[in-house]
């Protein structure tokens, strides 16, 4: 029993790293129209990837549920449920089944390949989700808002698949080896 308690502990702490992770990422923010460039991103895939499906969910959850509160975690140093209804809200959104699909995909194979095929259909999923509540939002056709809500988006992306890759491969030999059964 104690030592179900301990790695619920670990869990817990891990979860709560990742959702501070993703609110560091936020702060690291540079406007460039409706949609700022932010780290989040990177911090959303390597949760998906190290913590898998189910506690990548409650991590970007948590922060999500954090930033709704109130509390300054999202771009700029915002927070509250208007940033979530605002053009922001489809990108926030979109990271739950961003980081859950990146979960499901890297827990049966763990290596580069995956990492990134699997990072790649969370950009893209964020993507959607992101561009469509922006579309909706502003009434801008949909090249406007794909200029505006996902091209400058694309190379920066790019290079956080190609960090994230990296740091995984560097910590995922130290995550399994603390905690037993951590993609349970």
């Amino acid at each position: 029993m104690n030592t179900d308690h301990s790695l619920f502990l670990r869990k817990t702490s891990y979860c709560a790293l990742f959702a501070a992770l993703i609110a560091a990422g936020a702060y690291l923010s540079i406007p460039v129209g409706p949609v700022p460039i932010v780290l989040q991103n990177l911090f959303v895939f390597l949760a998906g990837v190290l913590l898998g499906r189910k506690m990548g969910l409650a991590s970007v959850g948590a922060y999500i549920l954090v930033g709704a509160l109130g509390f300054p975690v999202f771009a700029g140093g915002t927070g509250g449920i208007g940033r979530l209804l605002g053009p922001t809200g489809g990108y926030l959104f979109g990271y739950l089944p961003c980081v859950y699909i990146i979960g499901l995909i890297t827990e049966k194979r763990q290596n580069k390949v995956y990492d990134v095929i699997a990072m790649c259909c969370g950009a893209i999923i964020v993507y959607v989700c992101g561009v469509a509540w922006l579309k909706l939002l502003t009434n801008m056709t949909l090249s406007k808002t794909l200029i505006v809500g996902m091209y400058p988006f694309i190379p920066g992306d790019v290079l956080k698949i190609a960090a994230a890759v990296h740091v995984a491969k560097a910590l995922r030999p130290l995550l399994k080896n603390s905690v037993h059964g951590f993609q349970d």
